[in-house]
């Protein structure tokens, strides 16, 4: 499916709306012609690699024989290009081969791949979130083993966290780690849901495992993070782990989805004793911003695709891009992307800027408006394509079902909605959202009333999940999130328009603010639902 990286929507997002230049200091070595030629640099790579294997690998999937996963036609070149290139240590450490450029760069080029092939990119995506989790709590041995290899791209990684007893419920888990005289453990339990647990892309797969060691106290105190390599470090023999099965998936097929069996494999513990969920969460809220985008990105392209057929098919006599209902959506589409890119890249601009305030309260928002929007854009183009997006010849289909896994991801929206009241709101008693409302009111000044009104939304919704007693907090929860969603993403459009007199930014805010902020202040009303309402019905 033909897809074209969109450098100029990525730029004015990334530098007008979330004030990418402000880093320079962080990283004087940057300047427009690098970021330019990065940029252009991975659109190519995701349209003229990633892209055209696109369906012929939704087609063809992955294969299981003898505990081995061989990927799709095409895929072990287009990752050997992907390594060669440099693309997964963008933003890794120098020390380790890293190129040490800011994570949101790094982040707008995941974009492209998953754009362009979001059952390819995620095997990046996991392998970024392993060397992240390395970086900052593995012990220096541990970093001099691993991280160069991971970094390189030579290696993967995966994140093992699901058990068949225990989703996102991780205080239940059952897999054992067993001290050994050498200082390594044995880890024995099964993982479920393991993104590209197993692969022939790469001559190992470094797994991080969460485990729970003899006499560790119960529940998620009691939990500790193991790297387990497919093959051990020593003398390169294969460990005990084994892929017993790779799930038959509504989408991502050519993404595989394995059950590890662990069997007395050997691993090493990282970070300290009974604190895996401290360095796991390292991973899952790089995860949970990429996850985000990768909603964003699947959006963008079904956009391509609805819009490519718009233009071409006629219907009562005229192309269907000239019917009002179809504009519409598509309008929809391309001014609710813009707003999700935007949100990524303000959250990650956070991170590189050291903005823990700002990171912690954008991340579940950054997560669950940009996949919510990736379904939403991928169903509004299966509906610009009628009947021909709804049979799989037409390709709008494979976008949907490719898209519908990222709500589910990395913890799933309603408990990204939960952790946006629960962790970041109550954390420090609306602190950081007060500010980003205070700051959303400086952009928005006496020229943008919509902006100002969706922003009053905003400020009486927090004020109310702030008095309002647990239980009705959270009933409101996910209709809060989707209220500062919508009016964060309101907010950095109009950032990014006031750097940037772009006629068309201009007509995506003018849309945008209209048909999306403007239905803020009816959102109250879902936010302040009340636990009883939802308790009245026996279902």
């Amino acid at each position: 499916m033909p897809y074209t990286a969109p450098i100029d929507d990525i730029r004015f997002a990334l530098e007008g709306c979330a004030d990418f230049w402000s880093l320079r200091q962080r990283f004087p070595e940057l300047d427009e012609d690098t970021l330019a030629a990065i940029l252009e640099g991975a659109g190519a790579l995701a349209s003229e690699t990633l892209a055209p294997l696109n369906r012929s690998g939704d087609q063809a999937g992955v294969t299981l024989k003898d505990g081995v996963v061989t990927a799709a036609p095409g895929f072990q070149e287009a990752y050997n290009a992907f390594k060669d290139g440099g693309w997964q240590g963008l933003a890794a450490d120098p020390a380790y081969g890293g190129q040490g450029l800011p994570r949101s760069l790094a982040l707008a080029v995941m974009e492209t791949f998953h754009s362009a092939n979001m059952s390819f990119a995620l095997l990046p995506m996991l392998t970024l979130g392993a060397i992240e989790a390395i970086e900052q709590h593995g012990a220096p041995d541990q970093k001099a083993l691993y991280l160069e290899k991971l970094i390189s791209g030579e290696w993967s990684g995966t994140m093992n966290l699901t058990e068949p007893q225990a989703g996102s419920d991780l205080g239940v888990l059952s897999t054992k780690a067993t001290p050994q005289a050498d200082g390594s453990y044995a880890i024995t339990g099964q993982k479920i849901f393991i993104t590209w647990g197993e692969h022939d892309l790469v001559p190992n797969i470094v797994h991080l495992v969460l485990a729970r060691i003899e006499r560790a106290p119960a529940g998620s105190k009691g939990i500790s993070l193991f790297i387990v390599p497919k093959f051990r470090d020593a003398d390169g023999s294969r460990n005990a782990v084994r892929c017993i099965g790779v799930e038959e998936k509504m989408g991502i097929h050519a993404s595989p989805t394995c059950t590890l069996a662990y069997e007395g494999a050997t691993g090493w513990l990282i970070g300290a004793e009974n604190r895996g969920l401290a360095a796991m969460f390292t991973m899952m809220n790089a995860a949970r911003i990429n996850v985000g985008m990768e909603g964003v990105g699947i959006a963008e392209a079904a956009y391509q695709k609805a819009l490519t057929y718009a233009k071409d098919r006629k219907q009562g006599g005229a192309l269907i891009i000239e019917h009002p209902d179809v504009r519409r959506m598509l309008m929809t589409m391309k001014a609710k992307i813009q707003a999700g890119r935007a949100i990524c890249y303000a959250t990650a601009v956070a991170a590189d800027a050291g903005d823990k305030a700002r990171e912690d309260l954008l991340t579940p928002i950054a997560k669950a408006w940009g996949t919510d929007l990736g379904v939403e854009c991928s169903s509004l183009g299966v509906q610009v394509h009628g009947g021909m997006g709804f049979v799989e010849e037409g390709g709008a289909a494979q976008f949907y079902r490719d898209a519908r896994i990222a709500p589910i991801y990395e913890g799933t929206n309603g408990i990204q909605a939960l952790d946006l009241y629960g962790r970041k709101l109550l954390g420090d008693r609306g602190d950081a959202m007060q500010a980003l409302i205070a700051e959303g009111r400086a952009i928005a000044g006496a020229s943008h009333p919509k902006l100002n009104a969706a922003l009053d939304a905003l400020a009486d919704a927090t004020d109310y999940m702030l008095s309002a007693s647990r239980e009705d907090a959270q009933a409101g929860a996910y209709a809060y999130l989707q209220l500062a969603g919508d009016v964060v993403g309101g907010m950095l459009l109009v950032k990014g328009g006031v750097r940037d007199a772009n006629a068309e930014q201009a007509a995506l805010l003018r849309f945008y603010a209209r048909a999306i902020l403007a239905r803020a202040p009816s959102r109250l009303s879902e936010v302040k639902l009340g636990a009883a309402v939802l308790n009245s019905s026996d279902f």
